[in-house]
């Protein structure tokens, strides 16, 4: 049988002290008896999981208030219960301000103590549940501004959320512009390290000579130039999480390095003759396919690293469900900056839906700001006519980017994409608008439309 909450008695008189823990037991709870303050802040510091102290008010050296308020400070979640008997209305406020929340009178009616634990025990535990969906909330929330409707990305981002709430390091595997350093943020701030810093840096970016520096940090005069010390990439996230963009382009002797900050937890400035202890959490990314990163541009040591969940991004072209929703969402969000009406017409929407998008969500970000930007039209539809000069060439000579897949109306399109945002939103049509950048009135006559 799983044992009970833990419940502190403190009371100088022992022989009802022992009575009440006899009664105590007897109701399934486990319990601790002190007989001075001191001794009950020893027991406490040796055992925090304690749900509940019961504490005499008239104590030699410590009294009941004075330890109240002590044990509030240690610990504010700890419900205390005053035990006295003067049962004043004066005791009871004095005790209530000291953080009790709530006391008895002596002698006991244990009935009365039964339920009056029970009470607050239930309480407790409320409060400890609506704690954990507050914090599910949050964390969930840390992925609500990456866009999408599709059930690929609903899977990515449902792995996602799952691998964020352990320390496993992360690849995260997509074509260029498909998004991989947003899904890296949100992994870090639905993580318990989201209130330490994250730190991205490009691995392609940095030139070769300077790469273990600055991710490792290097001492003053380590070489020409290095006039202070400095602390490094990985030293400035200390507690937080690294973001390694295109680690495939990380040289292979610094390889050697990371694996060994991965594997012990250390790290050595360039020019020192001290390892140093550092706690972050590598997430890393590549535009690279996996078969070319493993044991070609990645050591394959480091890639098992770095890759103990790897999370694929699908390009953009492979769910045009999320096109509809991704320009609907640009085109809201620059009328909002802009201060006038923005809104692609039909034309536009099915020329979107027949490119392959080669730069992914940036390039379709990239283009309906662009078309927003050639007009100071109030309201301002943007049209085919607009978006077609601003394709890129050869991608569109590709033709439709669903060549592999049969072809679908916008009716179609339209539907699927209203389906899978109502989804998303568990039902809730006010928020599956806002997803899919529509008024609530529009999404009530588009599903009357298509029930009807």
């Amino acid at each position: 049988m799983k044992p009970g909450p833990a419940i502190l008695v403190v009371d100088d008189d022992a022989s009802l002290a022992a009575t009440l823990k006899e009664f105590l037991a007897r109701e399934g709870y486990r319990v601790e008896v002190a007989q001075s303050g001191t001794e009950a802040l020893a027991i406490y510091a040796a055992n925090p999981r304690i749900s509940l102290a019961l504490v005499d008010l008239i104590m030699p050296l410590m009294d009941g208030l004075a330890l109240t308020s002590e044990l509030r400070r240690l610990a504010p979640d700890l419900a205390v219960v005053i035990m006295t008997g003067y049962g004043t209305i004066e005791t009871a406020v004095e005790a209530m301000k000291r953080g009790a929340e709530d006391y008895l009178t002596k002698p006991f009616d244990y009935e009365a103590v039964r339920k009056k634990i029970a009470r607050l025990l239930e309480v407790m535990e409320l409060r400890e549940r609506v704690a954990q969906l507050e914090g599910h909330l949050e964390r969930h929330a840390c992925f609500e501004n990456i866009i999408a409707v599709s059930q690929a990305m609903e899977r990515l981002l449902d792995r996602a959320r799952l691998a964020a709430a352990t320390d496993a390091a992360i690849l995260i595997v997509g074509e260029t512009g498909t998004g991989k350093e947003m899904l890296a943020r949100a992994i870090h701030q639905a993580s318990p390290r989201a209130r330490m810093p994250f730190v991205a840096v490009n691995s392609g970016a940095l030139p070769r000579e300077l790469v273990e520096s600055e991710l490792f940090g290097f001492r003053r005069g380590a070489f020409t130039g290095a006039y202070a010390d400095s602390p490094g990439i990985f030293s400035a996230a200390s507690g937080g999480t690294v973001f390694l963009d295109e680690i495939g382009e990380m040289p292979k002797d610094v390889q050697v390095k990371l694996l060994r900050v991965l594997q012990e937890g250390e790290l050595r400035p360039v020019g020192s003759a001290r390892s140093l202890h550092v706690d972050v959490r590598v997430v890393s990314a590549t535009n690279r396919p996996l078969p070319e990163l493993r044991g070609g541009a990645l050591r394959e040591d480091l890639y098992f690293r770095v890759a103990t969940v790897v999370l694929q991004v699908p390009p953009l072209r492979t769910r045009p469900e999320d096109i509809l929703v991704l320009a609907q969402h640009f085109a809201g969000r620059l009328a909002r900056r802009y201060g006038r009406e923005i809104s692609l017409s039909r034309c536009a929407l099915e020329l979107l839906l027949g490119y392959p998008f080669p730069g992914n969500v940036r390039e379709l970000e990239s283009l309906i700001e662009s078309a927003s930007a050639l007009s100071a039209d109030n309201p301002q539809s943007i049209t085919g006519k607009d978006l077609s000069p601003l394709l890129s060439p050869g991608a569109a000579e590709i033709g439709p980017a669903q060549a592999s897949n049969p072809p679908v109306s916008m009716e179609q399109m339209e539907r699927l994409a209203i389906q899978q945002a109502l989804r998303v939103a568990d039902g809730n049509r006010t928020k599956a608008a806002s997803l899919l950048g529509i008024s609530r009135d529009t999404l009530y006559r588009k599903l009357r439309q298509y029930n009807g």
